[in-house]
């Protein structure tokens, strides 16, 4: 005979586990004390616990509410609800970004009862500015010619200022033919054409001297991908060739 499902579990099947733990701690423990799920005191040292089965806005809204009271709140989460779509790393961050502990809840061990782990306790968050990771924004930033891509957008190919960079110069080899990375750079494809050619992570460069590359074939059906783009580009590069140079009929 088929075993009757097993019951959803509760917030309130964390509670005694987290009691009994904070008991052992010395605390004196009550549940529902002005909205909060769990309170310990011990002297005038004051936690408060939020639990919840899965991590979300709504436990963060609560836990930050009862930092009016203590700076000691955690919040409480069955371990198996870290394992259920929620970014491990980026959780821990944003708790600890908004000084919040953090703490595990087993609710049955091999050989044993529930246990409590204590992952990190609220601790004030000092930020670190990286400032490499700023001036690599600025120059990713500034090394785009115009704003080529849709926020939010998934499932589609970026335009990166790298990914431009190499375009420009496909364009370039489109146009002119095989060229040498100092022709291209007289046609404005920037200081990184040599290793932008050398490298060719798209797939799209072949050389066919030395110190000679051309376009490959199956190029230009990737570079249909960005019409705009590239018909922006190449209007630069007519220009810079000037009309009398500019291949008739490409």
């Amino acid at each position: 005979m088929a075993r009757a499902s097993r019951r959803a579990l509760a917030e309130t099947d964390l509670y005694q586990p987290i009691h009994d733990y904070l008991v052992a701690q010395g605390y004196t423990v009550r549940g529902e004390v002005r909205n909060c799920d769990i309170t310990a005191v011990k002297g005038d040292d004051v936690i408060v616990v939020e639990m919840k089965r899965a991590f979300g806005i709504p436990l963060l809204m609560q836990a930050t509410q009862r930092q009016r009271i203590t700076d000691s709140v955690y919040v409480a989460l069955p371990r198996e609800a870290m394992h259920r779509g929620v970014g491990w790393q980026g959780t821990r961050h944003l708790l600890r970004r908004l000084e919040l502990g953090l703490m595990l809840v087993s609710l049955k061990r091999a050989g044993g009862g529930p246990s409590v782990e204590v992952v990190f306790h609220p601790l004030p968050f000092e930020r670190k500015k990286r400032r490499h990771l700023k001036r690599a924004v600025i120059r990713e930033a500034e090394g785009r010619s115009a704003d080529l891509n849709v926020g939010g957008s998934r499932r589609r190919k970026i335009v990166t200022a790298y990914r431009e960079n190499a375009i420009r110069i496909a364009c370039c080899l489109d146009a002119c033919g095989p060229s040498s990375p100092r022709q291209l750079r007289a046609l404005g494809t920037g200081p990184r054409t040599l290793p932008i050619l050398s490298s060719d992570v798209y797939g799209w460069f072949e050389r066919i001297a030395r110190g000679v590359y051309a376009l490959r074939p199956g190029a230009r059906a990737e570079l249909a991908q960005y019409p705009e783009l590239v018909k922006r580009l190449r209007e630069e590069v007519k220009a810079r060739l000037g009309p009398e140079l500019w291949p008739g009929g490409r």
